[in-house]
């Protein structure tokens, strides 16, 4: 077993996505869904992250060849995508009912492209570049499962939370998650911009 490539695999993609930093953005998207609902939709936005982030690991520049879609042009899309819920999230548009609940929120925005993003599936690809021996694809492999272990953790315990600071609390933190994502989404647009002048695109 490759350790320290496991390691590196599970702390890089730790970072991109951010486990902890979901669970107000979690929160504030389940907001009036029941608990099971909310467990069954945490369970499900985990496996399409996993199932998104495997599909790229081993098809991925096949994958954007193919369509001639580049890497900035996924970012820049991922950016525009996370600002128009980042803006419903602000203005409190998430709040009517037939749009919070008809809407599946473990497909998007929560499977991809906040847990599945661009970052996410581009430190993916570049890891399983680097995979020569069946210890690495092991050590890759474990290191994707770990992070998305981690990240159903994060989410399934958020709803102890969620009973505890009760609707106005959930308000407070949509706000909060709102601007966070507007901001994510921004500098991943601008990341997107950077890569197109620098000629990368």
């Amino acid at each position: 077993m490759e350790w320290v490539l496991l390691t590196e695999v599970f702390v890089t993609l730790f970072v991109i996505m951010d486990p902890v930093g979901m669970v107000p953005i979690f929160l504030s998207l389940t907001g009036g869904r029941s608990p099971q609902m909310a467990r069954r939709l945490a369970a499900q936005a985990v496996l399409v992250s996993f199932g998104v982030i495997s599909a790229f690991a081993f098809f991925g520049q096949q994958i954007l060849a193919y369509l001639h879609i580049s890497l900035p042009a996924l970012q820049g899309a991922g950016g525009l995508l996370l600002l128009l819920v980042a803006l419903e999230l602000l203005t409190g548009k998430e709040s009517e009912p037939t749009a919070a609940l008809e809407t599946n929120i473990a497909l998007v925005p929560l499977g991809t492209p906040l847990l599945a993003g661009p970052g996410a599936i581009v430190a993916t690809m570049v890891f399983s570049k680097s995979v020569d021996t069946w210890a690495d694809f092991a050590a890759v492999a474990l290191g994707v499962v770990g992070v998305h272990v981690a990240i159903w953790l994060a989410l399934r315990y958020s709803l102890p939370i969620l009973r505890l600071i009760r609707v106005s609390g959930v308000m407070l933190v949509t706000r909060i998650a709102g601007l966070l994502l507007s901001a994510i989404a921004v500098q991943m647009v601008a990341d997107s911009v950077r890569a197109f002048i620098e000629g990368k695109g």
